[in-house]
């Protein structure tokens, strides 16, 4: 930061002033200017002195609401300075220093303050808004006040080094509902309506249907009819899905490792990812997070727990790409395993990858498949193999792209 002159435009003046009497005097003999141009230094030295030699203490705290902001939303910023100076002081200016991650202009007039001998610490409110622009984690300030003397002769540029560490979380895209597909998936929803005019036997034991969990047999009921029974109540409570987010940096550029933003094809990726949690867990599934090797990515999400889905947003607001290639290997995950919705999200995709996930279908009742950089017919092949697919590249409306995937209906049942 360059050094600020001392000086206001009218200190400067005076001092230009001050000079011209120190001249004038030696040209026409006038030691009355002599007089005159060293008063006008003794001001300037004085106005000068009482922001410099003044003590003047003050401290700083920031509050934001919401506390995390997500990329694209609008957050408060309340910034509270408090501020002890024994002389009063001119209104001033003030500016802090937005990082890269958030937009926003953060500058305004400081008030004017009177003397502090009598009293304590005087609080001062300053106000704006940002953007988030930028996932990860960034820090406001520090903050820079610009004041002035009571004559408005000199001024003083006081940096205030405190920062404020704010989480930018992914942008959540609200997206349509699966009303249209909870009867075959094992939503929350189907599970109420199938209930009406039942008796309390078909509460216990239902036939199983695709998205139930091994878990939910009902031993009992399969021996006596001889086909697989579910527990209706348990059916109710916990319908599953599995969010799978592939971080493989083979996915990715290898921007998507260094820093959270850095690639816009990942931004979209881990956005895609947390605005499917957020609709699955409306709709009343618990849904498992997990990367492409199996690794959990955050703990499982009950049905309606719209708490810890935002929880998940702040923690996946660090999120990189990391090192190695499991996508091909993912079917190995769902062995034997039985489950509603699969959403895989991926960035490269090829027709390599579509064989290699296409037995992960037979496992899901509704597979789904994101992709943000398909090549050749990739996609289809996916589609043929009974994927509801769709692309989500950085430009991507990810509401009509879930539409366009799930619009498609559930036509897959497991053998």
């Amino acid at each position: 930061m360059r050094r600020l002159w001392p000086l206001t435009v009218r200190g400067t003046g005076a001092l230009i002033l001050a000079i011209a009497c120190f001249v004038l005097a030696n040209e026409l003999g006038l030691i009355e200017l002599v007089y005159f141009g060293i008063l006008l230094c003794a001001v300037l030295a004085a106005s000068i002195a009482s922001l410099y030699l003044t003590r003047r203490t003050e401290s700083i705290s920031r509050s934001l609401s919401p506390d995390v902001p997500s990329v694209g939303r609008d957050a408060n910023v309340t910034v509270r300075v408090s501020v002890r100076t024994a002389v009063p002081s001119a209104q001033g200016r003030w500016s802090d220093t937005v990082p890269r991650g958030l937009t926003g202009r953060a500058q305004g007039s400081f008030p004017a303050l009177g003397s502090g001998l009598r009293g304590g610490e005087r609080s001062v409110e300053l106000r704006y808004s940002v953007t988030g622009a930028r996932r990860g984690i960034h820090s406001l300030g520090p903050l820079t006040v610009t004041s002035s003397d009571p004559f408005g002769l000199a001024r003083r540029r006081n940096v205030l080094g405190d920062r404020t560490r704010v989480t930018v979380a992914p942008a959540v895209v609200d997206l349509p509902a699966l009303s249209s597909f909870i009867g075959d998936t094992g939503g929350t929803l189907h599970s109420t309506t199938n209930q009406l005019g039942q008796g309390s036997d078909n509460l216990i034991a239902r036939p199983y249907a695709p998205g139930d969990s091994m878990r939910r047999i009902h031993w009992r009921a399969t021996a006596h009819r001889d086909t697989l029974m579910v527990r209706q109540e348990e059916q109710e409570s916990a319908p599953e899905a599995v969010v799978v987010l592939d971080r493989g940096v083979l996915r990715w550029s290898p921007e998507a490792m260094q820093a959270p933003g850095a690639d816009a094809a990942f931004e979209t990726a881990v956005s895609a990812c947390v605005s499917v949690v957020s609709r699955l867990v409306h709709d009343g599934y618990t849904v498992e997070i997990i990367d492409s090797d199996g690794t959990a990515l955050a703990e499982p999400i009950e049905g309606g727990d719209v708490t810890e889905v935002e929880a998940l947003t702040v923690q996946l607001a660090t999120l990189t790409a990391r090192r190695d290639d499991h996508l091909t290997r993912l079917p190995h995950l769902f062995t034997s395993l039985m489950t509603g919705p699969v959403v895989i999200i991926t960035g490269r995709f090829d027709p390599r990858d579509a064989d290699a996930l296409a037995p992960v279908v037979h496992h899901s009742a509704l597979p789904v498949l994101l992709a943000a950089s398909a090549s050749g017919d990739a996609l289809d092949r996916a589609a043929d193999d009974g994927w509801r697919t769709a692309a989500i590249d950085a430009d991507v409306d990810l509401a009509a792209a879930w539409a366009t995937a799930v619009d498609r209906g559930v036509s897959h049942a497991l053998q």
